[in-house]
């Protein structure tokens, strides 16, 4: 047998002298003398050298083993506790989440008129993370995307940096595509991977009378319109799911009520393809729409409103001015005209930059709302704040009386009355009837031996009536206004305060500055009874079932701080105004009315401003009505004649 091995080992592998000794192979192989059985083993110091090539092997194998083990270890380990993790990368390389538009809020006038729409659009989106990051194939579909919208070449490379943390989120680039555009890159979409062509909603704002089709372009002012978010909304807001490119309320009412206008985003799981494009929708969770706001505002009284203000502006040859109504009981908001106006359709999905330079540059700023952001002297509409403060401090009775001979001499300076010779012996019924100068002199700054109110007790009631005070109307852009004050003089114009600068707060010239708005609050104070009421535009908020989800409350923002009676004193005068005074042009509406007049001089280049006041009817006021007319000159032919034309039309058409 050992014979037949060594002839097979020999022939298999040729000689192995000269390599090795064959006594090495022999003495390899030998045999127990107890057993016969063959073992192996070495009695030669030859046989270490092979020993030790045999353990390399060995350990050679040995170390295959092991990775062998490691590797399985290793699979095993990812298998079971990152399996998910992997799962879900490679899942994301398929998966998207994509955002469906929720359908933003309807507004409604008090009468269920519908004043906005949204209509469907199309919007041009870009996903970073499915857009090629090579620049060479970027930037060839980026310029055949500029070739069809038109949109530069910056804008996407704009996004792109700007919002590349949003790698998984559709960006808008372009609203509003025309349908031969979204045709176009419809038909190319297949080519262009991360690009989409989504559905999208267009503000559409109803600047139109619903029953004679005329525009009302004063309804821009109140309604607002959507725009983009800057970074600061987005800082603000992106915990709140707001997306990047998302567009928001700017300004109106649309700015005022975004949280319940807006609604809530839906998802969709979709799955994609290499280039993004959608292939299987996975899950579907629906969007929330807005919810719709009911207004106070009455669309009929607003177009009218805006259409008697409009002529008259024209007959007189100018361009500003302001209308508004409100309900003296409630604060509601009727009707508020500020004009010139602007078209907010113009903003509707972005304006250009060409027609938002026209705007700014109009040097009759239409983009500005006066009625509630305009500051202007009062003129003597406030008469009947300083004669309530009179008569309660009671500086006055109703039968105090004083001669109005033409004004007052005061050292070297001389007070004047509105009419030369003045108005005889004057009660504080007929001062606010006539408007005379002398009677608030003497109230307000006093004269000789009367001492009148002074001017920190004028000051302190015109804060109870909100002067120089927000009145916390649901409108974003409310001026306050200006109420002088001894210490304001004396840190800004380094003078004291003279008697004169009194006798100008009394009659509401000087330093004085007020709003239409503030105008027409404390007007629905005295015609109330003395309750100063905020002024609003909503009403309620409903869900898409017409549930109520907020009702906007009637807040009463001061009152109990002149008594009802020396309130009625103040309403006798503004009602003897249209009986004897200088409004008696609306002694001939079908209602009682009180109203009065105003002409604040705030130039020496230029004409008066035109004010005008009013509430109706007098014995159970519902409306109040307010009117400014720039450089009108007087209110009594500038101003009234607006609100008289205004108050025949509600009146036959409320008080039937």
């Amino acid at each position: 047998m050992k014979n037949k091995f060594f002839e097979f080992f020999s022939n298999s592998h040729g000689d192995l002298r000269g390599k090795y000794r064959q006594t090495w192979v022999e003495e390899s192989f030998g045999f127990e003398k107890q057993t016969g059985k063959q073992r192996v083993f070495s009695t030669t110091k030859d046989h270490l050298g092979v020993s030790l090539e045999g353990k390399k092997i060995f350990y050679f194998f040995l170390i295959i083993i092991l990775g062998i083990i490691l590797l399985i270890l290793r699979v095993s380990y990812l298998q079971l506790f990152k399996g998910d993790d992997y799962r879900k990368m490679a899942e994301n390389n398929r998966v998207r989440l994509r955002p469906i538009v929720a359908e933003r809020g309807i507004i409604y006038d008090r009468f269920q008129t519908q004043l906005v729409q949204n209509v469907p659009s199309f919007l041009l989106s870009i996903v970073p993370q499915d857009f090629p990051k090579n620049k060479e194939k970027a930037g060839e579909i980026i310029r055949q995307l500029t070739e069809i919208t038109g949109v530069p070449e910056e804008k996407f490379q704009e996004i792109l940096d700007k919002y590349g943390s949003y790698s998984y989120e559709s960006l808008v680039i372009k609203e509003n595509l025309d349908y031969e555009t979204a045709l176009k890159l419809y038909i190319e979409n297949a080519n262009l991977p991360g690009i989409l062509i989504e559905k999208g909603t267009k503000r559409l704002y109803l600047n139109r009378d619903p029953e004679e089709e005329t525009e009302t372009l004063s309804l821009s002012h109140l309604l607002g319109y959507l725009g983009k978010l800057n970074e600061d909304d987005l800082k603000k807001l992106r915990s709140q799911g707001y997306l990047p490119t998302d567009s928001l309320g700017k300004s109106g009412l649309e700015k005022t009520y975004e949280e319940h206008l807006r609604g809530t985003y839906g998802k969709k799981k979709v799955e994609v393809d290499a280039l993004g494009k959608e292939q299987n929708v996975l899950s579907e969770e629906p969007p929330t729409p807005g919810k719709n706001l009911i207004l106070t505002l009455d669309a009929q009284a607003q177009v009218k409103m805006e259409k008697i203000l409009s002529e008259q502006l024209k007959r007189l040859k100018l361009k500003k001015g302001v209308a508004m109504a409100m309900n003296p009981q409630n604060g509601e908001i009727l009707a508020m005209v500020s004009l010139p106006s602007f078209d907010n359709n113009d903003f509707s999905g972005g304006i250009s930059v060409s027609q938002y330079r026209k705007y700014l540059n109009d040097k009759n700023n239409p983009l500005f709302n006066r009625a509630v952001g305009g500051s202007y002297p009062s003129g003597s509409t406030v008469k009947m704040v300083v004669a309530a403060a009179a008569l309660q401090e009671k500086v006055v009775t109703r039968a105090t009386a004083f001669l109005s001979s033409g004004g007052l001499e005061v050292g070297n300076w001389f007070f004047k009355d509105w009419r030369v010779g003045g108005h005889g012996t004057t009660n504080v019924i007929r001062a606010i009837a006539w408007s005379v100068n002398t009677y608030f002199y003497y109230v307000g700054g006093g004269y000789k031996n009367f001492s009148g109110l002074g001017a920190d007790k004028i000051i302190k009631y015109m804060q109870e009536f909100n002067l120089g005070k927000s009145t916390g109307i649901d409108l974003p852009g409310e001026s306050i206004g200006f109420l002088p004050s001894k210490e304001w003089k004396q840190e800004t114009k380094g003078e004291r305060w003279y008697v004169g600068d009194t006798y100008n707060l009394s009659i509401g010239q000087g330093d004085l500055l007020t709003t239409p708005l503030q105008v027409a609050v404390w007007t629905a104070a005295i015609a109330n009874g003395g309750k100063v009421i905020r002024p609003h535009l909503g009403k309620y908020v409903v869900d898409t079932t017409a549930k109520t989800t907020y009702e906007i409350p009637v807040q009463i923002l001061n009152s109990g701080f002149v008594s009802e009676n020396n309130i009625n004193i103040v309403r006798e005068g503004m009602r003897e105004c249209v009986k004897t005074g200088s409004c008696q042009l609306l002694n001939y509406l079908p209602f009682l009315a009180a109203g009065k007049t105003g002409t604040a001089q705030w130039s020496k280049k230029a004409d008066p401003h035109a004010w005008f006041t009013a509430f109706a009817p007098y014995n159970n006021p519902k409306i109040v009505v307010t009117v400014l007319i720039e450089e009108g000159k007087e209110g009594s032919t500038a101003a009234m004649p607006v609100a008289n034309e205004f108050l025949r039309w509600w009146g036959q058409k409320y008080l039937k």
